[in-house]
């Protein structure tokens, strides 16, 4: 997922001529510093969307918003790939990620849920939206100080809580068909936003898409159901996306859950 791509750009740029800037000759010149171009560019497209997120959400667009968010997924996917086949990876890239993710899957869908509803919740929810952005953060730098095993994700990762919650408010705001919700909308709401919130600090294990080798080969069969798949998402994609990422948020607690009767049965 995307906040566990968080890998840097940066790379030293050694100059090639012996005569420095001060026209001394025989005196090596030192480097310069500078930064990759394409990751970095598609990290600030990822940042963009989640500040158009943010911006459509405060005008009432939330379909508008809820689809910035899933760009900034896309976006936030590709920068660490692109960094690894440019072999431009860099710390700078890696905390200019970490800051992209923090807007993008943390602020926004956090603000996009309280413009929509849980502003009706006045104090409620304030307190559940900084919670949802508190866990996000909380969520990023544990991400960037312990995560080592590529083949899980200890606790949800960020992108997928914030499509959760994203997806939910452009799902639930089509229903309504431009109504005002009501207090138990925004109810329903923000005990999922504070619930999703909880799950990216939890300890629970996720699946981690790494583990997927795309340079690999499949069947033939696997890659119909792929092309199916994509088919059925396109049918109606902010209900099926929503669907998708509620089972992989719930699929921590139930891996969880499914070990501990295991282990009893076992025992």
């Amino acid at each position: 997922m995307a906040d566990d791509d968080n890998r840097s750009r940066l790379r030293p740029i050694r100059t090639s001529t012996e005569t420095p800037d001060d026209g001394v000759p025989g005196r090596r010149r030192g480097y310069r510093r500078g930064v990759a171009l394409l990751p970095n560019l598609i990290t600030t497209g990822a940042l963009f969307s989640g500040f158009y997120a943010i911006v459509a959400g405060m005008n009432g667009r939330f379909v508008a918003a809820g689809l910035a968010v899933y760009v900034a997924m896309l976006l936030d996917a590709a920068d660490g790939r692109v960094a690894r086949l440019t072999k431009s990876e860099s710390d700078f890239g890696a905390e200019f990620d970490s800051l992209s993710d923090m807007v993008a899957f943390g602020v926004a869908p956090a603000l996009v849920a309280f413009s929509w509803a849980l502003s009706s919740l006045e104090q409620v929810g304030w307190v559940v939206t900084f919670v949802y952005m508190a866990c996000a953060a909380l969520r990023l730098a544990r991400f960037n100080i312990q995560e080592t095993d590529h083949r899980t994700f200890t606790g949800l990762p960020s992108p997928a809580a914030a499509a959760v919650v994203a997806g939910t408010v452009w799902v639930w705001s089509e229903a309504l068909g431009g109504a005002e919700p009501g207090i138990l909308t925004a109810i329903g709401l923000g005990v999922i936003t504070a619930a999703t919130g909880l799950l990216m600090v939890s300890n629970f294990k996720y699946f981690s898409p790494k583990v997927i080798n795309f340079r690999g080969r499949v069947g033939f069969f696997t890659l119909v159901g792929v092309t199916l798949g994509f088919a059925v998402v396109l049918a109606d994609p902010p209900k099926l996306l929503l669907l998708l990422f509620a089972v992989y948020a719930l699929s921590g607690p139930g891996r969880y859950l499914w070990q501990r009767l295991r282990a009893k049965e076992e025992a």
